[in-house]
């Protein structure tokens, strides 16, 4: 197998800076957490983060997610009207203060169930798309299973407690991942600090918002079984982190454990794009073609989260399928790219065809049997 010199086509970190040495993670008092980057995906703090655990109202980051697809979609419209059940309006829990018969907003509602994590509004949504609270939740284990969540498994859409009804760190994660990188337009309103329902004002229960101008979601949850919850998303210099903390023993102690692991990632830890997707970083020996090499590239674009200081210290170099015949199809995996920073791998993503590449005539195809043959 071959070994090609990719070049990183960036300004590099400046010769002189000193890379100091990344310390010991906080101590986090929780039952489960991780921290990660969302564009290189790196975690970069995890304790059990795929153990099963109660996620309380975490769920409705979920059940937002599914409701942003369904606008996506065009199932639904911000400006549909809801017409509140019984059920919805006796939903216990935290509440928006729907009431029973009235007819509300989708948008409303939206407010409600992200900004004052209303258990009626989340019932309400979940009836109006469904049918039915139960067919709901069938609804977000079909997502769920989409975006290979393999310790989760919803019951409802409000997270009030049930033993069938759990999610892990990592799962949560990812749909977190999934709403901020694929609904930006409705991944907004988590940054909404109050909303006004029924002449009743509430305050965004992420007291983050206040306190870190970074911080621009997501979602707490508690229940006396769940604990404390807290999945909190800042943004620094371009740089998007992503905390998930269950289980901690209070409010106050979710907000400080979180707050904790995003300053330590910023602080010692930086992203950078490497590769964008669609530009040539390399050729590859295409045998019985048109012509002789294709151009390879990345499907989406690759960054890498290193200790901070360490760019320059990057190596990249690629591993091709060897023995590639005509034809090729745009696209088609030809390799990997592999970028390592002292010896350790710390990206990998597949080498694909820029262009496709049909079977060369004839007189080529013969030429290049003759020269396989003499190799």
């Amino acid at each position: 197998m071959k070994l090609y010199l990719i070049a990183i086509a960036l300004i590099l970190t400046p010769l002189f800076a000193t890379a100091a040495p990344v310390p010991t993670p906080p101590a986090i008092e929780a039952t489960g957490y991780l921290l990660i980057d969302m564009q290189s995906g790196r975690e970069l703090v995890a304790l059990d983060k795929d153990q099963r655990l109660e996620p309380a109202s975490l769920t409705k980051i979920m059940t937002a997610h599914v409701v942003f697809e369904e606008l996506a979609q065009g199932n639904l419209k911000l400006e549909d009207m809801v017409t509140v059940s019984e059920k919805a309006w006796r939903e216990p829990g935290s509440r928006m203060f729907i009431e029973v018969d009235t007819r509300v907003s989708v948008e409303d509602l939206l407010r409600g169930l992200i900004i004052q994590s209303g258990n009626d509004a989340a019932v309400a949504l979940a009836e109006y798309i469904a049918g039915s609270e139960d067919a709901f939740a069938n609804l977000m284990n079909k997502h769920g299973a989409r975006m290979g969540l393999t310790g989760t498994h919803f019951t409802n859409a409000t997270g009030l407690p049930d033993p069938d009804h759990y999610t892990t760190p990592s799962d949560i994660a990812k749909v977190t991942i999934a709403t901020i990188r694929d609904y930006p337009e409705y991944y907004r309103l988590y940054a909404e600090k109050e909303f006004t329902f029924n002449n009743i004002r509430q305050h965004n229960r992420n007291n983050l918002l206040w306190r870190d101008d970074s911080v621009d979601g997501v979602k707490t949850g508690h229940t006396d079984s769940a604990g404390y919850c807290l999945v909190a998303s800042a943004e620094r210099e371009g740089m998007r982190l992503i905390s998930v903390v269950m289980g901690t023993d209070s409010s106050k102690a979710r907000l400080k454990q979180s707050q904790a692991l995003l300053n330590y990632g910023f602080r010692f830890y930086e992203t950078h794009p490497v590769y964008r997707a669609g530009e040539p970083l390399a050729q590859a020996r295409v045998w019985m073609g048109e012509q002789e090499n294709v151009p390879l590239g990345v499907k989406e674009d690759l960054f890498v989260t290193i200790p901070r200081n360490r760019f320059d210290k990057l190596a990249a170099r690629s591993e091709l399928a060897p023995g590639i015949e005509a034809p090729v199809d745009k696209g088609q995996i030809l390799g990997e790219a592999i970028i390592e920073l002292d010896g350790e791998t710390v990206a990998r993503t597949p080498l694909v065809a820029l262009t496709d590449m049909p079977e060369g005539g004839l007189w080529r195809r013969a030429v290049d049997t003759v020269t396989q043959w003499l190799e």
